[in-house]
């Protein structure tokens, strides 16, 4: 009987000892890591969002790797209905358009305000500035009161919330405090990031800019 039980043992034990020695090998042989293929991104988007060193506050290149392509600028059919000259913005599918003639469209990615800062309906552009100084409202530096340096405005550059062009949205009521604005925070781009504002890639917000007169209708879709 003893010897029985011996034999049990040392053959359970020796089953014992091959897992360990098995689970010694997998944990020390690490599995062959194959790096993702690089994305092969067109030139004319390379191109479309290049550095631009000749504006006041030099402009970098966006990092397209940082953005889900369907967001690069592109002229598309007007999906909106409205008529050509119209800003449209498409908040839950995170685009942008500027309607033109002929039934097409300039489409931009951007980023939207988060929830419980979302703004909708139709208002104007009522006008427009080149690096514009940034003043937060008083409800934001309450919520933020790291903010309050900014109470009187903060300079125009890279670093400021606005960015390399502001549009602003007026209602019948005056300034609704949404703007359409640049970014260089590329990952911001598709997302629900922002205080109700509109954000577009700098180099996207320039070109807009220079598309859309002042008094242009704007429809924010929610």
């Amino acid at each position: 009987m003893e010897n029985t039980v011996s034999r049990r043992q040392l053959m359970l034990g020796g089953i014992s000892l091959a897992a360990v020695a098995l689970a010694g090998c997998t944990t020390t042989q690490s599995p062959r890591v194959v790096a993702p293929e690089p994305a092969v991104i067109a030139p004319e988007y390379l191109d479309m969002y290049a550095a631009m060193p000749f504006e006041q506050f030099p402009v970098p290149a966006a990092d397209l790797t940082k953005i889900d392509p369907r967001y690069y600028r592109q002229e598309v059919d007007n999906p909106t209905g409205e008529p050509a000259g119209r800003v449209v913005v498409d908040t839950p599918n995170r685009f942008l358009y500027w309607t033109m003639p002929e039934g097409r469209a300039m489409r931009y990615g951007v980023g939207i305000g988060r929830d419980g800062f979302a703004w909708g309906g139709r208002a104007r552009i009522a006008y427009k500035r080149e690096w514009p100084r940034w003043t937060p409202p008083a409800e934001m530096i309450e919520r933020q009161p790291e903010l309050e340096p900014y109470r009187h405005g903060m300079e125009p550059g890279i670093g400021n919330p606005l960015g390399a062009r502001a549009l602003y949205i007026h209602d019948t009521g005056g300034d609704t405090l949404y703007r359409l604005h640049g970014t260089t925070e590329e990952w911001s781009i598709g997302r629900a990031v922002s205080s109700g504002c509109v954000r577009l890639l700098s180099q996207d917000v320039i070109d807009l800019y220079n598309r859309v007169p002042d008094g242009t209708p704007i429809l924010v879709k929610q």
